[in-house]
């Protein structure tokens, strides 16, 4: 039974290749511009295609699974279920105007506006929702640029780090969402190749689990257990163990968030903890 992954090009294709070779999918032999890939499981193919694209060709069932941004589900309206947060590509879809514009909150913002975006659906919603009457313009690129040139009041727009809003002497006045790489199905294949589906969703979910995570693992003589496991909480308390030595001691392991191995090591140390060692992690399954 095949599945087919829909995998977006452009600036979400380098990390998404990636997250398939961590899990153990990865592509085989394709070259750059090559659309379809074979993968380490001869049940799995892989097609490249336009990020935006992605949410309407898992919904009517060209593929059965995409990886996508989640703002572009959004916009698209697609009728797809959403099985991951791939904790990649984050962005925001906001509303911003020219600093020069008077417009500094939401609050300012009126009934008749001129609105420039290329998320017509999202920011209609949004100005729906707060009774707002707006003139939307879609564009296909550049929003920013609209207000500056007199055409749009405000632009509902994606960004990463706000840069080139600034840049144009835009600043955001309110954020619609927030957005990262997802993981989304089809409906009709999640019934009825639910299995393999599960298989390629925990093999993901497992290295995004283990993404910014190390094991920690060290000798402690048994005295000093409980300092350590007050030092070492792990994921559900440390794994402890008996070492075979000449004085009681104990190996006790544990998964550490890899912001937090500095201290943890150094707290550990001073409790009197030895012959340390950090590991990474590949894969937490649960």
């Amino acid at each position: 039974m095949l599945v087919k992954i829909a995998v977006p090009k452009g600036h979400l294709e380098e990390p998404t290749v990636r997250l398939l070779e961590d899990s153990g999918i990865g592509a085989v032999n394709r070259e750059s511009r090559q659309l379809f890939a074979r993968t380490n499981d001869p049940e799995i193919e892989l097609v490249f295609v336009r990020a935006q694209d992605i949410p309407d060709l898992v919904a009517k069932g060209a593929t059965d699974l995409g990886i996508t941004g989640y703002d572009l589900v959004c916009e698209s309206g697609s009728d797809v279920v959403e099985l991951l947060d791939l904790g990649y590509g984050f962005t925001k879809v906001v509303v911003a105007a020219h600093e020069k514009s008077g417009i500094r909150s939401a609050k300012d913002m009126k009934s008749g506006m001129r609105v420039a975006t290329e998320f017509p659906k999202v920011a209609g919603r949004y100005f729906s929702e707060k009774g707002i009457k707006v003139e939307l313009g879609r564009v296909t690129g550049a929003a920013e640029i609209t207000p500056l040139i007199g055409v749009a009041d405000l632009v509902v727009d994606v960004t990463s780090t706000g840069t080139t809003l600034r840049t144009h002497g835009l600043q955001v006045i309110d954020t619609i969402l927030e957005s990262s790489a997802r993981l989304i199905a089809n409906r009709r294949s999640l019934r009825e190749k639910k299995a393999k589906i599960e298989d390629i969703t925990t093999a993901m979910g497992s290295v995004i689990r283990a993404r910014g995570k190390k094991l920690v693992l060290m000798n402690v003589p048994e005295a000093k257990l409980p300092a350590i496991k007050r030092i070492v909480p792990g994921m559900a308390g440390p794994t402890v163990s008996r070492v075979e030595a000449a004085k009681p001691m104990l190996a006790v392991q544990a998964v550490v968030e890899a912001g937090k191995v500095y201290e943890v090591v150094r707290k550990a140390k001073q409790a009197g903890a030895r012959d340390i060692l950090v590991v990474p992690i590949e894969r937490i399954l649960p």
